[in-house]
């Protein structure tokens, strides 16, 4: 059913603790797996800076998750992708129809209406523009599954 899973990780521990189902259904369905950071960048007069401080260290940490799948015996490989004027969920979904995806697997962080309309919301935006079915691992069930060895 699944041969290619995009796990779309923003380095939070919300998306961390997506990673166990990631890695269940690729070992149940024998898929491939895309990992996806999107580096956020303002863009002005001064150049592209990121939005998180910590960009180079978050990208560390996906590199690692990315190795430590492939460590447990998955098919795995890491995209970092740059948003300036695009949001982040339409990059992996444009992402998911470039490679053919047939899930996208995202951590929610479980914010209310408001807080989603301020800062936007990646899942949100999936589900309205992705051409597979996504995966949103709520913040409650998620925290009940062991994180990645």
């Amino acid at each position: 059913m699944f041969s290619s899973i995009i796990w779309a990780t923003d380095g939070s521990t919300h998306a961390d603790r997506a990673l166990p189902y990631v890695e269940e259904l690729a070992k149940r369905f024998l898929a491939r797996v895309v990992v996806v950071h999107v580096d956020q960048r303002f863009v002005g007069r001064g150049g592209g800076y990121p939005v998180l401080a910590d960009e180079p260290e978050l990208e560390v940490k996906v590199r690692e998750q990315t190795d430590r799948l492939v460590e447990h015996g998955i098919d795995a490989s890491c995209r970092i992708l740059t948003a300036t004027m695009h949001t982040p969920g339409d990059l992996i979904a444009d992402l998911a129809r470039e490679i053919d995806a047939d899930l996208i697997v995202v951590g929610s962080h479980g914010r209310g209406a408001i807080a989603s309309a301020v800062v936007g919301s990646v899942t949100d935006r999936l589900l309205r523009v992705a051409s597979c079915p996504v995966f949103a691992v709520p913040v409650h069930a998620a925290a009940k599954q062991p994180a990645l060895d």
